[in-house]
């Protein structure tokens, strides 16, 4: 397990533009997922959607950033994501503007994930579209799971930290 935080006070921006912090969910369990609209593993949105609204109440938030880094999988611009995950998967957790996950242009959130979870073997570059981090109520990152890691694979984990 990692003893690395995030920094909350990263910007961040929304997907409607709204540059904000993740200040507010200080306190809350987070998964963080690298996400696209065209990608074999893009149906765990509905894994995803349904694991933040059974536990959202008792503290957990799923984080979305979309990312097109990954065989150009995120061609949309804004609105064509958000409207995307809302008519085709109901999305109702948050979703974030469209980031690098990898390379000098990489968002410093994902900097920190990187640098706190590495991957397979020790490499920090991550490899494909739905890798998820998991962030305990302290801003520790706990795990990085695989883009082939479901939403209810990893269900028991997210819960086991509410329960700390």
């Amino acid at each position: 397990m990692s003893s690395t935080t995030i920094d909350l006070s990263t910007p961040v921006e929304t997907l409607d533009g709204t540059q904000t912090t993740l200040a507010e969910y200080a306190g809350k369990v987070l998964l963080i997922v690298n996400t696209a609209s065209k990608c074999g593993f893009t149906p765990q949105y509905a894994g995803l959607e349904s694991l933040y609204r059974s536990l959202a109440d008792q503290g957990v938030a799923v984080l979305g950033f979309p990312c097109n880094q990954f065989g150009a999988q995120e061609p949309g611009d804004a609105a064509e994501i958000q409207q995307f995950c809302s008519l085709t998967y109901d999305v109702s957790f948050p979703m974030f503007a469209k980031v690098d996950v990898n390379g000098p242009g990489a968002h410093p959130l994902f900097q920190q994930l990187k640098a706190a979870a590495p991957g397979l073997l020790g490499t920090e570059a991550i490899k494909w579209n739905f890798t998820k981090f998991l962030v305990d109520r302290d801003g520790r990152v706990v795990k990085r799971y695989a883009p082939n890691d479901t939403p209810e694979s990893i269900a028991a984990d997210v819960k086991a930290l509410l329960a700390r």
